[in-house]
C-alpha cells in the first residue's frame, strides 16, 4: 500500500507548479495586453475601444499579486511538508518536490 504522506506530498507540489506556470503566464499575459493598448493608441481607435483594452488590462494586471500570493502560501505549505518528512528523503515524489520549489522560488523572487 501506498504511504498517503507520498500522495499528500505529490498533489502539493502539483499546486505549486501549477500556480507559478499561472502566474507566468498572467505576466505574459499583462506585457501583451500592455502592447495591444499601445498599439490602438497609436493606431488612432476609437476611445471606447481604447477604454475596453484599458479595463482587460487592468484586470489581468490584478490578477498578479492573487497569484503571486496564492503561490506563496502553497509553497510554504510544500516546504513544511518537506521539512517534516525528512524519512522520504530517497522517495521520486519528494525529489521532485525539491526541484519544484527551486523553479517556484524564481517565480516567487519576481
Amino acid at each position: 500500500m501506498s504511504d498517503p504522506r507520498l500522495r499528500t506530498l505529490k498533489i502539493k507540489t502539483g499546486v505549486v507548479k501549477r500556480l507559478a506556470k499561472e502566474k507566468f503566464t498572467y505576466e505574459k499575459e499583462v506585457k501583451t495586453e500592455e502592447a495591444r493598448l499601445q498599439r490602438f493608441k497609436d493606431e488612432g481607435k476609437d476611445e471606447s475601444d481604447i477604454k475596453k483594452q484599458e479595463e482587460v488590462l487592468q484586470e489581468t494586471v490584478c490578477m498578479v499579486p492573487d497569484c503571486q500570493r496564492r503561490l506563496q502560501k502553497a509553497y510554504e505549505e510544500l516546504q513544511s511538508i518537506l521539512d517534516t518528512e525528512q524519512d522520504l528523503k530517497e522517495q521520486e515524489d519528494y525529489l521532485n518536490a525539491v526541484k519544484v520549489m527551486e523553479e517556484a522560488k524564481n517565480s516567487l523572487a519576481n
